[in-house]
Order: C-alpha cells, then structure tokens, then sequence
C-alpha cells in the first residue's frame, strides 16, 4: 500500500517515525478522515477547512495550501484504487530533541505529515438495525472542538462502553449530553431533532453539517440546544453521525429499547436524504442497499 509521508508518495514500508516526534512524544498534532465512495471525495473542501482550522489553534504551521493538500490525497486515493473508503492524514508538530514542553520554532523543526487509506464499505446492515450505546461519564479535555490525535479519553469511553457489550458511548457532563466516543449525538422527541451546539466541548462534525443540510431539505424542524440524560431518555429516536457512519441509529441504551427498539421514521428520512447529498458529489451508491 502507498502512503504519503511528508511530501512524498511511497510504499507503507518506508516509512520511519522517529522516537523523539512530537506527535509519538505528546500526541501534539492534528488528524481528520475524509470519505471516499465510487472513487471521490465527498465533502473534502469541508475536512480540509476544519483540519486548517485545528492547526490554527494550536500554532502548527501547514508545510503546504489547501490546494496542494487536496493534490495529494487525491493522488493517494487514486494509486491505492480505492473505491469506497476512508483516507486518514494527521501531522504533527515534528522532530524535537531534547524533549520540550514548550513548542520549538518552525523553521529548525518542520512537521511531519501523513496520509493512508483504507477500503471500507458502507455497513448498510448497521444503518438499518442500529446499534446499541452506554451512557459514560464525559471526563475529557475541554477542547474537544481541536481534532487532536491525543484521543485517551475518547478510547478509554469507548471501551468501558465495549466491556459492558455495548457498541457505542454517550457521554455526558454533570447529566449533559455532549457527543459519543467518536461521532456526534442527536436524539429525536416529538418530530423534532435536538443535538449539542457546536463549541469546545463537542468535535464540529462534518457529517452533522450535512445531516442539518439534509433535514432543512427533509422539513424536519432540528433545535442545537443541550439536551439532558434524563430527555434521551424519553427520546423517541436516537441516533449518532460521524464520517465513517453516516447517520447511525441507536436502538437501545444501557440495555433500554430507545423508541420502539428500531430504527426510526426520522434517522431513515435523514438517511435517504444523506444519501442525496453523497450521490450529487460520487454518484450512486444505491446498488442493492439494504437502507
């Protein structure tokens, strides 16, 4: 498989992180994945913005435009052939030695950049059985906005949630809904869909951005307000988006039927319209779909 490293497109193999990177060091470095389907990206404008976006606030200085950046992953999605998948690129702050909490100075140390990809169909059985979720206490850094590679605490959320059998976590602060493990969190009461505002204690989803396309397109009311544990669970739907998911139905949560325990009326409406918007960048991706 190819990759990039730095500037250069090679074989996955030469690839070499040093020891004293600061990314290794003190996950000190920005990531984003964008979604591929019949060959083309789908909203990579958008994940390039936000990964421009990360850097700028953490001081990191971009070694290349938003234009070459969109080169070169499309280079890289077109020699590995990927059809429908996803493309992960991160940087880091670079080679620091010795090591130093305070951040070294651009022009001695560049950053080091990176990019792969993965084949990854779209997992239709899940988007129309749903999932189901455990409610975790949100014990997070408070700039969960940056898309940090330093993601302990989403891990640690996701397996307390995988160690009771669950497939996803929903977090909270003091009986505050924020957002899952590592998708965004909407739940729907009455027709109407509510999910957190955006800010520094939720990740800015790309996926929600369409998902709020696709439901002003859809006529489903959508209110960006905190919500309570105690409001989801009276939800009448739920459900959770990010890149990699689409729009995501949970069925249950902590083991209590979310609804009537299926995917509903509303995230299928969502679904179908998500669709849409895939389909007018990448072109059909309907072939014996199961949603």
């Amino acid at each position: 498989m190819k990759v990039i490293w730095n500037d250069q497109i090679v074989d996955r193999t030469e690839v070499k992180i040093d020891l004293e990177d600061r990314g290794y060091q003190f996950a000190d470095g920005i990531y984003d994945v964008v979604r591929a389907y019949n060959g083309k990206f789908f909203t990579l404008d958008e994940h390039i913005d936000r990964f421009f976006s990360g850097m700028s606030k953490i001081d990191l200085e971009a070694p290349f435009t938003k234009a070459e950046l969109k080169e070169r992953l499309a280079e890289l999605l077109n020699v590995n052939k990927v059809d429908t998948g996803n493309v992960y690129f991160q940087i880091t702050r670079g080679i620091a030695s010795p090591r130093d909490h305070v951040f070294p100075e651009p022009t001695v140390v560049p950053p080091v950049f990176t990019a792969s990809t993965t084949i990854v169909p779209r997992n239709e059985e899940k988007m129309s059985k749903g999932i189901t979720a455990a409610v975790v206490p949100d014990t997070r850094w408070l700039h969960c906005d940056i898309k940090s590679i330093s993601l302990l605490g989403n891990i640690m959320a996701k397996h307390t949630a995988h160690k009771k059998g669950f497939d996803e976590a929903i977090l909270h602060r003091d009986g505050i809904v924020t957002e899952c493990s590592s998708s965004n969190m909407w739940m729907v009461k009455d027709g109407t869909i509510y999910t957190h505002p955006d800010g520094n204690l939720i990740l800015p989803g790309i996926t929600k951005i369409v998902l709020l396309r696709a439901a002003a397109k859809a006529g489903i009311p959508v209110i960006e307000k905190e919500f309570t544990l105690e409001q989801l669970k009276e939800a009448d739907e739920a459900f959770s988006s990010s890149t990699t998911i689409e729009a995501m139905p949970i069925v249950e949560i902590d083991g209590t039927a979310v609804g009537t325990g299926k995917r509903g009326p509303v995230v299928e409406m969502l679904q179908q319209f998500y669709i849409k918007e895939i389909e007018a960048q990448c072109g059909s991706i309907m072939e014996n779909s199961l949603i």
